[in-house]
C-alpha cells in the first residue's frame, strides 16, 4: 500500500487550498467560500433505529429532519463492528488490516494520517469535540480538541456519578480515556464506587443520577456550538462532534427515562428463535453465556434495556437538534456539509444477541445522512450497499480537496449526484485479526458471506431473509454461490491467521 509522505503531505495540502478557491470548485455553495464540515458521529446506533424507517420506539426527530433535507443511505455499513477500528477507518479511508488499530486496546500507528490532517493543511481548522478513542495521547492532527478528559474535569466530584454507573475502568466509555494513565497504579475509583446489584460489567439500564445539563452529550453539544460561535466565521472548518450515546451506560437523563414503559416495548422477532446448530460456535456461546450482562436472559429485563437503550437515542438525538439550530441561526447551513453516522450499530436483542462483535446487520450496519448545500436533494435515499471507509474521499471531494494515494475506499460523490445510480458495489468488513477469532464478511448484492477462520461459514439472502436466520452456506445447492463469495473475499484479503 502506498504510504503517505510529509512532501506529498504538504503538496496536497497547497493544492487543496488552490482548489478551494478556483470557480466552481465547491459545487453548490452559494457564498464563494470553502465548505464547511460538520459531522455527526455516534457510538452503537442500531441502522433502522430512526423514526424515519419506522421503529416504533426511536424517537429521533431531529436525525429524521436532516434526513429529510438530504440524503439517506440505506444500506451503509461499518468496516470493523468495534469502536477504535470502526473510528480509524471512518477518519484514515483504510480497512483494519491497513491503518492497523486492530482492537479497541491499540494505538492508531502516528504515520497513519487522518481526515484532519488533510482538512487542515487545506487552511480548514480542524475540530474534534467528543468522542474518538484514540487509546493514546496523540491529537492525530486536529487543532482544537476537546474530549472525555476535558469533561471530567467540566464535572469534578459529579465524576463519582458517572464512575459509579460504569462501575469499572472502561475507556471506551472514557473512565480513563486512555487505559495506560491508569495501568501503573490501578484503578482510583476501586473502592470508591457505589455497587448497584448488577450481576455483571454493564447495568441492564436506569434513570441517570446525572442532572441533564451535565451529561457527556449536554457537554458535546453545548461545546460543538461553542466552537461553532468562535471559529466558524474566521476560516473553514472541519468539525466532528462526537457523542458516546446510545452506547452504555443505559442511564439517559430523567425525562428520556421515562419517554418509554419497558412492559410496553417487544423483543425482537429472532429473540430465542435462533437454530443454534447452524449458526458458528462463536456466535452460539454469544447468545447462550452470561456475558457483560446476566440480566438479559429474562425477557423482561430485555425489554428494560431496550427501554434504556431507546431513552439513550433519544437523548443523543435531542443534543445533535441542539447544534443544527445553532447551525442555522449562526446562518451556517449553506455553507456547511452536515454529515451523521455512527461507529457500529447495536444488536439490541435480535437473535438473541447485545451489543455489537458480529455481522449480523443490526451490529455491522449504520446510519448514514448527507446533506450537501446545492447538491442533495430533500428526502432522497440510495439503497446501494456503502461502507463508512469511503467517507474520508467523500468529504475531500465535496470540499475540492484532493485524496491521497493509497486510500481503501472511493468517493461516494457519484451516489450523492445521483442516488438512483445503478452501481455493482461490493462492501467488505473484518474483526479480531490476528486472534483464533478472527472472521470476514463481504456483502455483494443481496448475498453476504461470513468467514470464519476457525468457525463454521455463513451465508444470507438479504432479500429473502432480511433477518438473517437461515445460514445457506452448507447447503449443497448454495456451495457453489457460498465457494464464489468466499474467493472474491480472499481476492480482497486472504486471512493470514489461516
Amino acid at each position: 500500500m502506498a504510504r503517505i509522505t510529509r512532501k506529498h503531505f504538504l503538496t496536497s495540502g497547497a493544492a487543496g487550498i488552490a482548489a478551494s478557491r478556483m470557480p466552481g470548485a465547491n459545487a453548490g455553495q452559494s457564498t464563494g467560500r470553502p465548505k464547511n464540515v460538520l459531522f455527526l458521529l455516534s457510538d452503537q446506533h442500531k441502522p433502522r433505529a430512526l423514526g424515519l424507517f419506522g421503529d416504533p420506539y426511536a424517537r429521533t426527530p431531529n436525525l429524521d429532519v436532516l434526513a429529510r433535507s438530504g440524503l439517506c443511505f440505506e444500506q451503509a455499513y461499518c468496516s470493523n463492528p468495534v469502536c477504535t477500528p470502526s473510528r480509524a477507518s471512518i477518519l484514515t479511508g483504510l480497512y483494519t488490516h491497513n491503518h492497523r488499530a486492530y482492537s479497541n486496546g491499540t494505538p492508531w500507528p502516528f504515520e497513519i494520517k487522518t481526515v484532519a490532517h488533510h482538512f487542515s493543511r487545506a487552511g480548514y481548522m480542524s475540530a474534534l469535540i467528543g468522542k474518538m478513542h484514540f487509546v493514546d495521547a496523540q491529537t492525530h492532527g486536529f487543532d482544537y480538541r476537546l474530549d472525555f478528559n476535558d469533561w471530567s474535569q467540566y464535572l469534578g466530584p459529579k465524576t463519582k456519578l458517572y464512575a459509579d454507573e460504569l462501575s469499572r475502568p472502561n475507556s471506551g466509555s472514557g473512565l480513563p480515556q486512555i487505559d495506560d494513565l491508569w495501568r501503573d497504579y490501578g484503578d482510583p475509583w476501586a473502592g470508591v464506587r457505589e455497587n448497584d446489584g448488577r450481576k455483571g460489567a454493564v447495568h441492564i439500564g436506569r434513570s441517570s443520577k446525572i442532572p441533564e445539563r451535565d451529561h457527556f452529550e449536554s457537554f458535546v453539544a453545548r461545546e460543538t456550538i461553542r466552537f461553532l460561535k468562535n471559529h466558524s466565521k474566521k476560516q473553514p472548518f472541519f468539525c466532528i462532534s462526537s457523542y458516546l450515546k446510545p452506547h452504555d451506560p443505559f442511564m439517559p437523563a430523567g425525562r428520556f427515562a421515562r419517554m418509554f414503559s419497558p412492559e410496553s416495548i417487544e423483543l425482537p422477532a429472532t429473540f430465542g428463535k435462533v437454530d443454534l446448530a447452524n449458526i458458528p460456535k462463536e456466535i452460539r456461546r454469544r447468545i447462550e453465556s452470561a456475558g457483560s450482562t446476566p440480566e438479559l436472559g429474562d425477557p423482561a429485563m430485555a425489554k428494560l434495556r431496550l427501554a434504556m437503550y431507546y431513552g439513550n437515542l433519544a437523548q443523543m438525538d435531542d443534543c445533535v437538534g441542539q447544534v443544527l439550530r445553532a447551525l442555522q441561526e449562526m446562518d451556517l447551513e449553506k455553507d456547511t456539509i452536515v454529515l451523521y453516522s455512527a461507529d457500529h450499530g447495536e444488536m439490541g436483542g435480535e437473535h438473541g444477541l447485545w451489543q455489537k462483535f458480529v455481522f449480523y446487520e443490526p451490529s455491522v450496519g449504520v446510519p448514514l445522512l448527507l446533506r450537501v448545500p446545492g447538491m442533495t436533494r430533500p428526502g432522497e435515499r440510495c439503497a446501494v450497499p456503502v461502507s463508512l471507509v469511503q467517507l474520508l474521499p467523500t468529504l475531500l471531494e465535496l470540499c475540492g480537496l484532493p485524496a491521497p494515494s493509497g486510500l481503501d475506499g472511493s468517493s461516494l460523490v457519484p451516489l450523492v449526484r445521483e442516488p438512483s445510480r445503478k452501481v455493482d458495489a461490493t462492501v467488505y468488513a473484518e474483526f479480531a485479526l490476528r486472534s483464533r477469532n478472527a472472521k470476514y464478511m463481504i456483502r455483494r448484492g443481496d448475498w453476504k458471506y461470513c468467514f470464519y477462520v476457525n468457525d463454521m461459514p455463513e451465508l444470507y439472502h438479504l432479500r429473502d431473509d432480511p433477518q438473517e436466520m437461515r445460514n445457506l452456506a452448507l447447503l449443497p445447492e448454495r456451495r457453489g454461490r457460498a465457494e464464489e463469495m468466499k474467493a472474491q473475499l480472499f481476492a480482497w484479503r486472504m486471512p493470514p491467521e489461516l
